[in-house]
């Protein structure tokens, strides 16, 4: 945990609740939601690695890997590409020196991708993303406050946006809805790290969404409860949130059938 990249400096994280929490993220994925998981292996000289999210961009049946902006988590791509590999999805690999991209930057709504430029994320990682989905747009959008875009923004519906009410993160969505031909709707939260929750469209669940607990974020858990479509699990993130993980960090989304 010491190791681990983090953009502030504060309280140290407590290893052992923060495995109960991962234990807890992880059970809900498969026990309560009945998706298949599979769990990288941990590695210990790469304290970043439980931030999957980062590392490996997936839409439809291709799956671009990342050159994550810190030099000390590039090693992190070797085991998701192993795993994506035995997917038997389409591996497109980021070898330019140039390019730097997390996948904390990298917003996809269901018909476009917005790409933050971020101190992780650069204009030539952008580039290369559109060149690998190119069925769908692709624009960028400036993050000067915040890690990474998805650190106040994420999807929580189909057309639904999340954002979080500061200033930098209300600057970063007039930016998205100036640069897309789409009208989203918006659902403004008042903490920014609450607005990085998870939305799934699951066959036998309906819409589902994990947002941050009650507990952590009370008035934007107050927020999300008025989602009535919605099968709302929150789920507690209160340790890894001190090395700047959010919820979509700890997973890449693959819809697949299951075939393994």
């Amino acid at each position: 945990c010491r190791q681990a990249l983090r953009s502030s400096a504060g309280p140290e994280v407590d290893f052992a609740r923060a495995e109960r929490e991962h234990q807890l993220y992880v059970g809900v994925l498969r026990g309560k939601l009945g998706l298949q998981v599979l769990e990288l292996p941990a590695d210990e000289s790469l304290p970043d690695c439980v931030f999957v999210e980062d590392v490996a961009v997936v839409c439809e049946e291709t799956a671009l890997l990342t050159r994550p902006g810190a030099p000390s988590r590039r090693k992190e791509v070797e085991a998701m590409k192993r795993v994506l590999e035995s997917l038997n999805l389409n591996i497109v690999e980021m070898v330019d020196e140039n390019a730097t991209l997390d996948g904390g930057d990298v917003l996809f709504t269901g018909r476009e991708f917005f790409v933050g430029l971020s101190r992780r994320t650069n204009q030539r990682g952008a580039e290369i993303l559109a060149d690998t989905f190119k069925d769908y747009a692709v624009s960028t959008v400036p993050v000067h406050d915040s890690l990474h875009l998805k650190s106040f923004c994420s999807m929580a519906g189909p057309n639904l946006i999340a954002i979080g009410s500061s200033e930098a993160a209300q600057k970063a969505l007039k930016t998205m809805q100036q640069m897309s031909d789409h009208r989203y709707d918006k659902l403004t939260v008042p903490d920014d790290a609450a607005a990085n929750c998870i939305y799934l469209n699951i066959p036998s669940k309906g819409h589902v969404l994990l947002h941050r607990a009650p507990e952590e974020y009370p008035e934007s858990a107050k927020v999300f409860e008025k989602l009535k479509d919605h099968m709302l699990i929150p789920i507690a993130n209160t340790e890894l949130e001190k090395v700047d993980g959010a919820l979509t960090c700890c997973s890449v989304l693959i819809n697949k059938a299951s075939e393994l």
